[in-house]
C-alpha cells in the first residue's frame, strides 16, 4: 500500500497531540508502519524568521502555555490588513512546500503519514467572516494537496484554552467556528468532543472506514482504548 496520508487539525488545545500518539502507539501494535510530520517543523519555509518577527515585532511569547505557566501568544492572532496580506504570501509559499513534501512522502513512503496540522490550519486562521478571506480560501482550497483522511477535533474554547492557555478566548471562539465552516468546503471529518477514549475510538473508526480496500484494517478492539 502506498502511503496513506492522515491530518490532524483543530484549535489549540483540541487534543491533537494526544490523539495522533493514540493512533500512532496502535498502529504499531498492528504492525504498520507510522511516520510524523509537523506543519511548523517540516512544511513551513522561513520558520526562524517568521518566530523572530512574532516575538520581537509582536512582542508574542515563544514558549507553549500549560495551565501553571499561561502564556500570552500574539502571533496568528493578530489580524491587521498588513500581516494578513503577509501570511496570504507566505502560505502560498506553504503551499508549494507541501505539494514537495507530500509527493515526496507518497512516492518514498509506505504505511501511515501522520500530519500533526495541515494547511487548513493556516487557513482556519484567517478572519472567515471577511468575504475577501473567503474568497481568498476557497481559491486555494482546490489546490492543497487532498489527504487520505483529514480530521478536525473539535473542543469547546473554554476547555481548551483551560488545556493551553495561550490565545484569548474571544480568538478561540472564532478559531472553532472557522474550523466548522473549513470542515465542510474540504470534506474533513469533525470528531465531536469527548473524553480522551470516546476521541480515540472516533478517530479509530474514520480511519478503518477510509482504509483502501486492498489495505488489511487494523481490527479495533473497545478494550484497547481505555
Amino acid at each position: 500500500m502506498r502511503a496513506f496520508v492522515v491530518t490532524f487539525s483543530g484549535i489549540d488545545g483540541a487534543g491533537k497531540t494526544t490523539q495522533i500518539d493514540r493512533l500512532s502507539s496502535y498502529l504499531t501494535t498492528t504492525g504498520t508502519p507510522v511516520h510524523k510530520l509537523a506543519l511548523w517543523d517540516d512544511v513551513a519555509l522561513f520558520r526562524n524568521a517568521r518566530s523572530n518577527f512574532s516575538r520581537t515585532v509582536l512582542q508574542s511569547d515563544s514558549c507553549a502555555g500549560t495551565p501553571e505557566h499561561p502564556a500570552e501568544r500574539k502571533d496568528k492572532n493578530a489580524q491587521n490588513a498588513p500581516l494578513l496580506i503577509g501570511r496570504s504570501i507566505l502560505y502560498l509559499l506553504d503551499l508549494v512546500s507541501l505539494w514537495k513534501i507530500v509527493r515526496k512522502v507518497r512516492s518514498e513512503t509506505r504505511g501511515v503519514i501522520i500530519f500533526d496540522r495541515y494547511f487548513y490550519d493556516q487557513l482556519a486562521a484567517l478572519p472567515m467572516q471577511n468575504w475577501l478571506v473567503r474568497a481568498y480560501i476557497k481559491l486555494l482550497l482546490p489546490f492543497v494537496p487532498t489527504p487520505d483522511l483529514g480530521y478536525v477535533l473539535d473542543a469547546e474554547p473554554e476547555v481548551a484554552r483551560a488545556r493551553k492557555p495561550e490565545y484569548p478566548l474571544e480568538f478561540m471562539h472564532r478559531y472553532r467556528d472557522s474550523f466548522t465552516r473549513l470542515s465542510k468546503l474540504a470534506h474533513l471529518h469533525l470528531i465531536p468532543s469527548g473524553t480522551p477514549d470516546d476521541v480515540h475510538l472516533a478517530v479509530l473508526r474514520q480511519f478503518t472506514a477510509n482504509l483502501p480496500s486492498t489495505a488489511p484494517a487494523p481490527e479495533i478492539d473497545t478494550q484497547v482504548v481505555a
